[in-house]
């Protein structure tokens, strides 16, 4: 039980640590713009997807990410964005938003990157899967910070729908464990399989995330396929 302990509040309290002596300022002043991480449409005639990962704002940030998706059609003069906002929901609003937000803005300051990009034929034939899988979430007037459903169940969700985009979701990524039917389901990769227990409980295999045990939420394992630790908090260590 002490060894539990340790393994569950040590990478926490670092990444914690860390998070607070960074500093924060007020959300209304943190950075929301461009990254320049997404191919300028401009000069990108092709098909993108891509799928990030942030840092959650404040406190939240020690913790856990935000992810989204971005999509931009062959030809189209923008991307599309993809994701569950909690504030919607506060509000009597949908969790779903597909906007033509930024797509690689930092989020509340926190620099975003990139878990997954796709290109070209391989891109074009994802977005319309991506859009249906997004329209298809079944949590959409529902938000939960912990253990979920949030705005990485969704991203899960979506990724199971889209097999082709093969998604490794971050450690950090707290709610990718919170299945929408039942205790089984194919792991975010597709690649794989998970058993969990309302997010709370539970185990994972897939060749591209390798074994991970999920418990309280909090994600450890070890990645084969890019050999590495995951820790809570601190995410991975390693490849």
């Amino acid at each position: 039980m002490v060894a539990v302990l340790v393994l569950l509040l040590l990478p926490m309290a670092v990444s914690f640590s860390s998070r607070i002596a960074e500093g924060q300022v007020h959300w209304s002043q943190a950075r929301r713009d461009t990254t320049h991480q997404a191919p300028d449409p401009a000069v990108t005639p092709e098909a993108v997807v891509q799928v990030y990962a942030a840092r959650a704002y404040s406190w939240r940030g020690a913790f856990g990410v935000h992810t989204w998706f971005a999509t931009k059609r062959a030809g189209a003069p923008g991307y599309i964005r993809y994701e569950v906002m909690g504030w919607s929901v506060r509000h009597g609003g949908e969790a779903v938003r597909i906007s033509n937000g930024v797509p690689d803005g930092y989020w509340f300051g926190s620099m975003p990157e990139i878990l997954v990009e796709l290109r070209g034929e391989k891109a074009a034939a994802a977005i319309d899967d991506i859009h249906q899988a997004a329209l298809a979430y079944p949590y959409n007037d529902r938000y939960t910070l912990w253990p979920g459903p949030n705005s990485n169940t969704f991203t899960a969700f979506v990724a199971r729908q889209v097999p082709q985009l093969k998604l490794d979701l971050p450690p950090t990524a707290i709610g990718k464990d919170y299945l929408t039917d039942g205790l089984v389901a194919k792991s975010p990769s597709g690649t794989g399989v998970q058993v969990s227990i309302l997010g709370l409980a539970g185990l994972l295999f897939g060749l591209e995330e390798g074994f991970e045990v999920n418990l309280l939420g909090l994600t450890f394992g070890i990645d084969f396929n890019r050999p590495a630790l995951k820790l809570p908090g601190i995410g991975r260590i390693g490849a």
